[in-house]
């Protein structure tokens, strides 16, 4: 417990906000971060669609009102940055800057709109960003990054914390719209011959994940989870079947895209990007034969982000850090929950219970979350809860994670029936990660009446399983709390277990 404890004890050092502007060659787009840390937090978001990369690839040159649409937004963010007194502004630009012919006199035009340097990064350095935003947003990443752009795609391998060499390739969805002059079936074969050339990345993607960066891919995803009917609409760490997603990248490219289900949610100005974004994402698995596609919504900014922590933070587990960070605003001790991670797994080792590490990172995560909801009114606490964690914005978690880490607490507050929420969710955690969330729910169920969220209590109220019991052990001075309602707490974890339940006064 050794690691929890560090991450749960630690004070939030997160300083005050960073921003990264992102010149991308589709959009130009202003995030600010609640501060540099291992779980890095949006709190504002906003994006113009300029089309800088719009006929770079047979012009060689930026589109002049693309240009102006650029720096008027770039001068729109630096007065917002400065609002928002933003630390430092990291400025970023991609394949349309870096491949135009008139790009170097937009970037000095761009650095005075914005008032800071821009960086402009070249095709291997932007694979690395892409990958270490990948690193960052995912636990243990195994696989190869491609991040699609409107004026290129990198591929990267990664795999945990290392990253490998990128390529890049031209064709980002406006590249691809750009050289195929609007026919698709010719932007399948400039898809095809340009993948053939680099094999090495997709005969390393053979059985492992493909992670999806990018604003058309995700677009795709949304458009995925509306047609599937989906239950949690996170992109973050959706998972998309091969074969399942092959059969619907083919309806996207042969349809009327007004025809797709929640097309209203994707933008106008990407719309026609979409089917090149599925052309090129069918013949990524078509040739890679990846096992699952992840969406990733941490790309290129997270990862210049990620680059910059010191190497101790960058160890730290994203969903634990995250987690940690909520306890410490939310939580009335944030102590009792490092305390909770240590008495559900003294109870769990002792009833013999196997856990794996993805049960362990997500019961401590569980416990850390346990008690965020409690400024709310008492009638919808477990509703709150499970708002504020199934839709959060954690990194390093799947949706099934999500959906056990939302009913635990859920279960925790409204009780341990499962007629009591929406099928939907309980479908997504699975029957094993519901029946685990029920568990840690009864367990929180006990601890809450005698600790009362305190620190300090627990480690005096030892709880274990006995043989065919499960005792909870009291200190005399402690003996008033034994009352009907700690019993009939205790007496539902035992209807759970098939145990019968003891208290014992030391």
């Amino acid at each position: 417990m050794q690691a929890v404890s560090q991450e749960a004890q630690g004070r939030l050092k997160i300083g005050r906000p960073v921003a990264i502007i992102d010149i991308g060659s589709n959009s130009v787009r202003l995030v600010a971060y609640e501060g540099l840390s291992r779980a890095v937090t949006p709190i504002y978001n906003e994006k113009v669609l300029c089309g800088l990369g719009r006929h770079v690839a047979t012009t060689g040159r930026l589109d002049d009102e693309a240009v102006d649409r650029a720096l008027r937004a770039l001068d729109r963010f630096r007065v917002l940055c400065d609002t928002m007194q933003v630390s430092e502004v990291f400025v970023l630009a991609t394949a349309a800057a870096r491949d135009a012919s008139n790009g170097p006199a937009f970037l000095e035009a761009a650095a005075r709109a914005c008032g800071r340097p821009i960086s402009l990064l070249s095709g291997a350095e932007e694979a690395r960003a892409s990958a270490l935003g990948v690193v960052a947003g995912f636990h243990e990443p195994d696989g190869i990054v491609g991040d699609m752009g409107g004026g290129s795609l990198e591929l990267v391998e990664v795999q945990g914390s290392q990253v490998g060499q990128g390529v890049t390739m031209p064709l980002g969805g406006l590249a691809l719209q750009d050289l195929s002059g609007g026919s698709l079936k010719r932007a399948q074969r400039i898809v095809r011959e340009t993948l053939e050339r680099a094999p090495e990345y997709l005969e390393n993607l053979h059985g492992r994940t493909f992670y999806a960066v990018g604003g058309t891919w995700r677009a795709l995803a949304r458009l995925h989870q509306a047609a599937r009917d989906y239950p949690l609409h996170v992109m973050h760490g959706y998972l998309i079947d091969p074969d399942d997603g092959l059969d619907f990248l083919r309806l996207v490219e042969e349809a009327d895209a007004k025809t797709l289900k929640d097309i209203e949610s994707v933008s106008e100005a990407r719309r026609p990007l979409l089917a090149y974004g599925a052309i090129l994402l069918e013949e990524i698995i078509r040739l890679g034969q990846p096992v699952e596609v992840a969406i990733s919504a941490f790309g290129v900014r997270e990862g210049v982000l990620f680059d910059r922590l010191d190497p101790e933070t960058r160890e730290r587990d994203p969903l634990l850090a995250a987690a940690s960070d909520l306890n410490l605003l939310r939580s009335r001790s944030p102590r009792h929950g490092v305390e909770l991670c240590q008495w559900t797994e003294a109870f769990i080792r002792s009833l013999g219970l196997p856990e794996t590490e993805y049960d362990t990172r997500l019961r401590r995560a569980a416990c850390l979350l346990a008690d965020i909801g409690w400024r709310a009114h008492p009638d919808y606490r477990g509703e709150q809860s499970l708002n504020l964690i199934a839709y959060g914005a954690f990194a390093g978690l799947d949706h099934p994670g999500r959906a056990y880490l939302a009913l635990s607490i859920f279960f925790r507050h409204e009780g341990l029936s499962p007629d009591k929420v929406s099928s939907r969710i309980k479908t997504l955690a699975g029957p094993r990660l519901l029946e685990r969330a029920r568990l840690l729910a009864a367990l929180m169920r006990v601890a809450y009446p005698v600790s009362v969220a305190m620190e300090g209590v627990l480690p005096e109220a030892p709880l274990t399983a006995r043989g065919s019991q499960i005792v909870l052990r009291l200190p005399a001075h402690l003996e008033p709390l034994a009352n009907e309602r700690l019993s009939g707490r205790l007496r539902g974890l035992g209807k759970l277990l098939n145990m019968d339940p003891v208290i014992e006064i030391m």
